[in-house]
């Protein structure tokens, strides 16, 4: 058995895996970690962790990774490894600065690795992100503010601006302040993913599959033209295959 997580600015998702295959998944926020707080998240996969052979994480966030890696070493005796210090030129061929690439992003270029197709790959997490993977060859991608946290920043920066739950719409103007900013979001997300995949097809002048992943896929895609595959275990799915890699 082997131990996996994704460790996020907003969430963490620990998997315990067998043969491959996740067979039991904790999440939770990523807010005040603290020893305690490990022990009782990882409650229930107590009974798994004696068996455990390898660790493996993507991270951005250094101090959660930190705290873990410690807590997990004392569990399990064995060392956390975060995809970022392996060796892994043979699987993705990185044509950017390979330090400034988030794990996570490298993890979601792994799981789809094809040499016959290209992917863009659109996360909706705290920042909205696009990259770009011609073949095997991660060339780079794009980063724009998430739909969460501009929502709160809003918000919080302008006091006759209400908090608002972002849901699927069907009319463009608002008819007041919390219709007007769900509109907002809700049409202009959808406009921005359409023109940025829009705009790489035409820089690149290839055609390329899309897929989808973060929390608001399933609201977003009833609004973008661009047809995309919604797959919610991308980043998990990148670190199964690059447990090969962990010696």
């Amino acid at each position: 058995m082997n131990l996996i997580g994704d460790i996020g600015n907003s969430e963490i998702k620990i998997c315990i895996i067998n043969n491959n295959k996740i067979i039991k998944k904790i999440s939770f926020q990523n807010m005040s970690l603290s020893i305690s707080n490990l022990e009782r998240k990882f409650f229930k996969l107590e009974k798994y962790l004696p068996k455990i052979e390898k660790i493996l994480f993507c991270s951005v966030v250094p101090k959660s990774f930190k705290l873990i890696k410690k807590f997990l070493l004392k569990k399990t005796n064995i060392k956390c490894h975060e995809i970022k210090d392996l060796e892994l030129s043979s699987l993705l061929k990185v044509k950017v600065n390979y330090k400034q690439v988030g794990s996570d992003r490298l993890a979601n270029a792994i799981s789809l690795i094809n040499k016959n197709r290209n992917f863009i790959i659109i996360d909706l997490g705290t920042a909205t992100t696009f990259d770009v993977l011609i073949k095997n060859n991660y060339i780079g991608g794009i980063i724009a503010p998430g739909i969460k946290i501009s929502l709160k920043t809003l918000s919080d920066k302008a006091s006759l601006i209400p908090k608002v739950n972002l849901k699927n719409i069907k009319k463009v103007i608002g008819i007041d302040t919390a219709s007007a900013v769900r509109s907002g979001f809700f049409w202009g997300y959808a406009g921005l993913i359409d023109n940025i995949v829009k705009l790489i097809k035409k820089e690149t002048r290839k055609t390329f599959k899309v897929i989808i992943t973060g929390g608001f896929s399933k609201l977003i895609i009833n609004a973008i033209n661009t047809k995309v595959l919604i797959d919610e275990d991308i980043t998990l799915k990148g670190l199964i295959k690059i447990l090969k890699f962990v010696k």
